[in-house]
C-alpha cells in the first residue's frame, strides 16, 4: 500500500496551514472593516470571535482530519460507519471548488497590476486615470482570461507536485518573506508624516462606531479568514504527525492570521492618511488608491513591486491549500494518480473561474438573483458553502463524536497535558451553532 503523504516538519505544516489562511481577505478587507466599524473595538470583537468562534472549530477539523489520516469522507466513514453523513463532503467539495474559481480571478489581477508595477506601468498617474486603468483592464475580457489561466496554471503545477514537494515547499519559503516584506512596510509606512492619523484610524477604540452589523461582521469575518467550513484545514491536518500539539498549532495559526491582518492595516492607512487618499474597501483600495499613493512616495517604483508581489504570495499559499481539498478527495477516494486528480479539479475551477472573469466584460449583462456571476460565486461561497460547512464540523464534533477521541488527540494519547477539551466541547456545543446561525441568517438577509 502507498504510504500516505505528509508534511515533512512542524514549521513546514504551520507555515501551509497558515499560508491557507493568509489571503487578499486579510490584506485589504481586515483593515477596512476594523476602520470602518470602530477600529479598536472592531479588533476586540475580532479577537473574541477568533477565541470563541474560530480556534474550537480549527480543532474541530483538526480532530477529523488527525485521528484518521485521512480526507473528509474517508474521515466521516471511519469515524460513524454505519451513517451516510460522510455525503455532506460534496458540500464542502463544491465549496472549495466555486471559491477556488472566482478567487482566482481576483489573484488574476494581482498577476497584471504586479507585471504593470515591474514594467513602470503604475507611475505618473492621477488618481482618476487609476480608475480608468483598472476598469479598463477588468473591462477587457481577454487579459482577465490570460492572467486568470497563468495563475490557475501555476498553482495546480505547485499541488501537482505533492505535499512535502509542492505544498509544504512552496509555503515554507513564501510564508516567512510575507511576514518580512509585511514587517518592512509596517515600518515604511510607520515613517511616513501624519502617519499618526492613519493608526488612529484603525487601532482607536471608537465604541460609538460598533454595531450589531459590526459584530456580525466580525464573526463572518474571522470565520471566512481562518478558511473554516470547506474542510481544508481537515484535509492539512490528516498530514500532521501523531505527536503534533493541535491547541498550540490551532492557537498559533489563529494568532499569526490575526497578526497579518492587524500588520495590513498598519501598512494601509498610514499611507492612506499621509496622502490625502480616502479609505476605501475591496478593489478600488488595492487596484485605484494604493498605486496613487507608491507613485508620491520615495521609491515608489520598488514599493509597488513588493507590494504586489506580497499579495501574490498570499494569493499562491490561500488557493493551493484550498485546491488540495478536492485533489486530495480525488486520490483518496477514487484512487487517482495526483497528476490525474490535479485534473479533475482543474476543469470545474476554470470553467468557474472563465465565467467570473468574463462577468465583468463579455458576460456583464448576465445576473443572476441580481449579481453578475462573480458576485453570485462569491456570494455562494462565502455565505453559503462555508457558513453550513462550519456549523456542520461544529455540531458533528460538538455533540455526535465520542468525547474520548477528542481528549485522545488534544492530549495526544495522553502524552501531553491539555485543559481544553471543557473550553472546546462547551464552544463547539453552543458558542459556535449559535453564532455561525447567526452569521448565515444575517447574510441571507433574515435578520
Amino acid at each position: 500500500m502507498k504510504e500516505r503523504a505528509s508534511f515533512g516538519t512542524r514549521l513546514g505544516a504551520i507555515a501551509a496551514t497558515v499560508g491557507s489562511a493568509v489571503g487578499l481577505g486579510n490584506i485589504w478587507r481586515f483593515p477596512y472593516e476594523a476602520g470602518q466599524n470602530g477600529g479598536g473595538a472592531y479588533i476586540l470583537v475580532y479577537i473574541a470571535c477568533v477565541i470563541f468562534l474560530g480556534i474550537p472549530i480549527i480543532l474541530s477539523e483538526f480532530i477529523i482530519g488527525r485521528s484518521t489520516h485521512k480526507t473528509m469522507m474517508g474521515a466521516l466513514k471511519e469515524l460513524k460507519p454505519k451513517s451516510k453523513i460522510y455525503n455532506f463532503t460534496y458540500v464542502c467539495i463544491a465549496g472549495a471548488v466555486v471559491t477556488l474559481g472566482f478567487y482566482s480571478v481576483v489573484c488574476g489581477w494581482v498577476v497584471e497590476y504586479l507585471v504593470r508595477a515591474i514594467g513602470g506601468g503604475l507611475s505618473g498617474h492621477s488618481p482618476q486615470q487609476y480608475s480608468q486603468i483598472f476598469n479598463d483592464f477588468t473591462g477587457n475580457g481577454f487579459r482577465c482570461v490570460i492572467w486568470t489561466l497563468l495563475f490557475l496554471a501555476v498553482n495546480f503545477w505547485i499541488v501537482s507536485r505533492g505535499v512535502k514537494k509542492g505544498i509544504e515547499g512552496v509555503s515554507s519559503f513564501m510564508m516567512p518573506l510575507l511576514f518580512l516584506l509585511l514587517i518592512i512596510f509596517c515600518v515604511n509606512s510607520l515613517l511616513l508624516p501624519n502617519s499618526g492619523k492613519g493608526l488612529e484610524f484603525l487601532l482607536y477604540p471608537d465604541f460609538s462606531h460598533l454595531t450589531w452589523k459590526s459584530v456580525i461582521n466580525a464573526m463572518g469575518q474571522s470565520f471566512m479568514s481562518l478558511s473554516l467550513g470547506v474542510a481544508m484545514l481537515i484535509t492539512y491536518s490528516s498530514y500532521f504527525s501523531d505527536k503534533t500539539s493541535l491547541t498550540r498549532d490551532a492557537v498559533t495559526i489563529s494568532a499569526l492570521d490575526t497578526l497579518v491582518a492587524i500588520l495590513a492595516g498598519v501598512v494601509i492607512f498610514p499611507a492612506v492618511f499621509s496622502f490625502g487618499m480616502e479609505p476605501q474597501a475591496g478593489p478600488k483600495l488595492i487596484f485605484e488608491v494604493l498605486p496613487s499613493i507608491f507613485q508620491q512616495m520615495a521609491g515608489g517604483y520598488i514599493w509597488a513591486v513588493l507590494f504586489f508581489v506580497l499579495l501574490l504570495f498570499a494569493s499562491i499559499t490561500s488557493t493551493i491549500s484550498i485546491s488540495e481539498v478536492a485533489i486530495s478527495f480525488f486520490i483518496e477516494q477514487h484512487h487517482m494518480s495526483r497528476n490525474r486528480a490535479t485534473l479533475w479539479c482543474a476543469v470545474p475551477v476554470t470553467v468557474i473561474a472563465l465565467l467570473s472573469a468574463l462577468s465583468f466584460n463579455v458576460l456583464s449583462d448576465v445576473e443572476i438573483l441580481g449579481m453578475n456571476l462573480f458576485d453570485l460565486f462569491n456570494y455562494a461561497a462565502s455565505n453559503v458553502f462555508m457558513i453550513i460547512g462550519g456549523m456542520f464540523t461544529a455540531v458533528f464534533v460538538g455533540w455526535f463524536l465520542d468525547k474520548r477521541i477528542i481528549t485522545e488527540q488534544l492530549t495526544n494519547r495522553g502524552t501531553i497535558k491539555s485543559h481544553a477539551q471543557g473550553y472546546v466541547i462547551f464552544c463547539l456545543r453552543y458558542v459556535a451553532p449559535v453564532t455561525v446561525c447567526l452569521i448565515f441568517l444575517f447574510l441571507v438577509g433574515l435578520i
